[in-house]
């Protein structure tokens, strides 16, 4: 009876099969969203301290993004005023607005009024970093906190990016109108890093990923003037992915290929480099 019994319950291995590789692929799209998720943002959450004072002539910017949810910011005042420009800029993946402030105070000095901003689930601001599409509606309200609320003409505004950033920049300057756009470090798409990154995966997996990054698709779509820079040392994202964004940008542009220059190019103690951003900005504001 027993002998019976375990025969009837036995499955034939078609049926476990069908039972089985469905769940299995389920686990591993589970595990690959989750691992590209790991990748792609590390935010650092706010903790109360001296790195969170806005630097001189700094102010805190609070954003709305969505119904209840905010995205917090810094507004630089430059010291030319009327400012011939407002800067926005947008940081890489990792940590906060805080790491970037010597780099908008900078610019700020230096050139033109300067917001920078985080991103959801980064530093102050609300909500999770979870997808492109949320860091492609953070940019956009910060665009347009400049152009609503402190005036700011579009053709007066310079789109700025590092690494991530520069894929909210770009995507922001092929929807906008903008007086300029700078792409520093940045990267083709999320294909070409994750065939990069992750060679031994068969493409249609890189094919299933949430997040697609489609810059170099986009920066053709921008008809702004372009400045994009790369170092040839950068080991986060390789040179070449920086020269193929600027094969595919329009007339006019211009490319800088810092020699040794790493993956934080504006933070080097290059003083001939960060003064021909400044021209850069400086002469597309005449």
């Amino acid at each position: 009876m027993d002998n019976k019994q375990n025969r009837s319950f036995h499955l034939s291995k078609p049926v476990r099969l069908a039972i089985y590789l469905p769940l299995l692929g389920l686990l591993f799209f589970w595990g690959l969203r989750r691992f590209e998720l790991a990748m792609t943002f590390h935010p650092e959450p706010y903790r109360p301290g001296p790195a969170w004072t806005p630097p001189a002539n700094g102010e805190d910017v609070w954003i709305e993004v969505a119904a209840g949810e905010r995205i917090h910011g810094w507004f630089l005042a430059s010291p030319r005023q009327p400012s011939p420009a407002a800067v926005l800029y947008f940081h890489g993946n990792g940590g906060n607005l805080s790491y970037s402030a010597g780099i908008a105070q900078a610019i700020a000095h230096n050139v033109a009024d300067t917001l920078i901003v985080d991103y959801r689930g980064y530093g102050r601001s609300d909500g999770e970093a979870e997808a492109e599409e949320g860091l492609y509606a953070d940019g956009e309200a910060a665009y347009e906190y400049l152009v609503r609320r402190r005036g700011v003409a579009p053709e007066k505004i310079v789109l700025y990016g590092q690494s991530l950033g520069t894929a909210v920049a770009i995507d922001l300057a092929a929807r906008k109108a903008c007086g300029a756009l700078i792409v520093e470090s940045g990267f083709y798409s999320a294909g070409e890093m994750g065939k990069i990154a992750l060679p031994w995966l068969p493409g249609f997996v890189h094919r299933l990923a949430r997040n697609r990054f489609e810059s170099g698709r986009k920066i053709g779509m921008a008809r702004c003037p372009a400045l994009v820079m790369h170092g040839t040392h950068d080991d986060v994202i390789p040179l070449d992915q920086g020269r193929m964004l600027f094969q595919s940008a329009r007339e006019p542009k211009q490319w800088i290929e810092m020699p040794g220059g790493d993956h934080m190019l504006f933070t080097s103690r290059d003083d001939a480099f960060r003064k021909r951003i400044f021209q850069f900005i400086d002469d597309r504001m005449k």
